[in-house]
C-alpha cells in the first residue's frame, strides 16, 4: 500500500460510514414520503407541489452549513424529492422532442430524474397532451435571451385554460455537431430556427459555405445527423450524448450568457411560496396613453413588473396583447389590489398563473 492510500484509509472508511448513514436517512425519508402519497391519495390531493418543493430547498439552502455550494445542494435535494414522489406515483411529463432537447432538459432539471418524459412533436401536443391528461404538466419554452419571445408558446398560453406552475431558466451552450467529428463532406447545418439565429455570426465566420436549414428542434437536427454524414447538428450536450455525435466545435453560440426560459404548464394552481412571480395577459383599447394608464395600479401599488412583451391579437384590426409578469402572487395583499384595480382598466386579462420564480 503506498503512502497515499495509507492517508486515504481512514478518509474512505469514515465516508463510507457516513453513505450508511445517509442511506438510512433517505429511507426513512421515503417511508415518510410514501405515508404522505397514501393520505394524499385518499383525499385526491395533488401529487407534485411546485410550491412545497421550492420551499423545501429553500429552507435547505438557507440552513447549508458549507462548504458544499447552493447549486449542488439544490440538485441533491431535487433528486431526492423526485425519487421519493416517484413512490407516490410516477409522474408524465410532456415535452418538445425527441430526446436530447434542452426542453427535455429543463424537463429534469425542474421535476428530477425520476419521471416518465413524454416527448412531443411540437409545442401544440404538449399543450393537448396536458390538456387530455395524458401528462400531468408539460414543459415548453417561452423566452431566450438572445432571440426573444418564443411566439407559438405565448399564443398556446392565451388559448390554453392551462395555468404556469412553474419556470426553469437554463444557460444554452449550443455545439456544432457531425456523425465523425469533422466537416469534411458536410453541406448542410440543421438546428430549430432560433439556435440558427443564436449562432449566426459564428456560422457566418467559421462555415460560411454550409446551407443552413431550419428543423422542429435541436434534437431532430442532431437524430438527422446521426443518419447522414453531409448534415451537421447545431445542440446540446444532451442531443448529442443521445445520438453518439462528435463535437466539431463547442459552445458556438454567440452570446456567452445565452438562456433559455422555460415555463411548466399544468391543471395545478400554487400557493403562495414566498417568492413568486404571476403572470398575465392584458390588453387596452387603441387610444393614446391606454397602456400607461393600464399599468398606472402596478405603480401606484409597488408591485415590481419583470416583463412586458406584446404580441399582436390576429384580429386583423392592429390590437395587441400585452404579456406581462409580475413580482409577487395574486393573493397577496399589494398584488391583490393591483390586479383588481387592472381588471377594471383592461379590455382584456387573464392570469396565466402565480408559481415560483426560478433562480436566474
Amino acid at each position: 500500500m503506498s503512502n497515499d492510500d495509507q492517508r486515504l484509509a481512514p478518509l474512505r472508511a469514515q465516508i463510507d460510514a457516513i453513505d450508511q448513514e445517509l442511506l438510512e436517512l433517505l429511507s426513512k425519508r421515503a417511508k415518510a414520503a410514501q405515508a404522505v402519497g397514501h393520505i394524499k391519495n385518499e383525499s385526491s390531493a395533488p401529487i407534485f407541489r411546485p410550491e412545497r418543493e421550492s420551499q423545501v430547498i429553500q429552507n435547505v439552502l438557507q440552513k447549508n452549513p458549507g462548504p458544499l455550494l447552493p447549486g449542488g445542494l439544490a440538485a441533491i435535494w431535487r433528486e431526492i424529492m423526485s425519487a421519493c414522489r416517484a413512490l407516490e406515483s410516477k409522474q408524465t411529463i410532456a415535452y418538445l422532442g425527441p430526446t436530447g432537447t434542452f426542453s427535455e432538459q429543463a424537463a429534469h432539471e425542474f421535476f428530477g430524474q425520476s419521471i416518465d418524459g413524454l416527448p412531443c412533436a411540437s409545442l401544440d401536443e404538449v399543450f393537448k397532451a396536458v390538456e387530455k391528461g395524458v401528462s400531468t404538466f408539460g414543459v415548453v419554452p417561452v423566452e431566450n435571451s438572445s432571440e426573444g419571445a418564443v411566439s407559438r408558446t405565448l399564443d398556446l398560453l392565451l388559448e390554453s385554460p392551462l395555468q404556469i406552475s412553474g419556470e426553469v431558466v437554463l444557460p444554452i451552450r449550443h455545439h456544432l455537431l457531425t456523425k465523425h467529428g469533422s466537416l469534411d463532406g458536410v453541406k448542410t447545418v440543421c438546428a430549430h430556427a432560433q439556435a440558427l439565429a443564436q449562432c449566426q455570426q459564428w456560422l457566418s465566420m467559421h462555415a460560411p459555405q454550409l446551407h443552413r436549414q431550419a428543423v422542429s428542434s435541436n434534437a431532430e437536427a442532431a437524430r438527422m445527423a446521426s443518419q447522414d454524414p453531409s448534415i451537421a447538428a447545431i445542440a446540446g450536450e444532451p442531443a448529442q450524448l443521445a445520438y453518439g455525435l462528435q463535437i466539431v466545435s463547442a459552445q458556438i453560440q454567440d452570446d456567452p450568457n445565452n438562456r433559455t426560459r422555460f415555463v411548466v404548464i399544468g391543471q395545478y394552481a400554487c400557493q403562495p411560496c414566498g417568492h413568486d412571480q404571476t403572470s398575465l395577459v392584458l390588453s387596452v383599447a387603441n387610444q393614446p396613453g391606454a397602456v400607461h394608464h393600464l399599468l398606472g395600479p402596478l405603480a401606484k401599488h409597488g408591485v415590481s413588473m419583470t416583463r412586458f412583451e406584446s404580441r399582436p391579437a390576429r384580429k386583423g384590426s392592429w390590437e395587441y396583447h400585452f404579456y406581462i409578469d409580475i413580482d409577487g402572487h395574486a393573493s397577496d395583499g399589494k398584488v391583490a389590489t393591483a390586479i383588481s384595480e387592472l381588471k377594471t382598466i383592461a379590455a382584456f386579462y387573464k392570469n396565466l398563473g402565480s408559481y415560483p420564480r426560478a433562480k436566474n
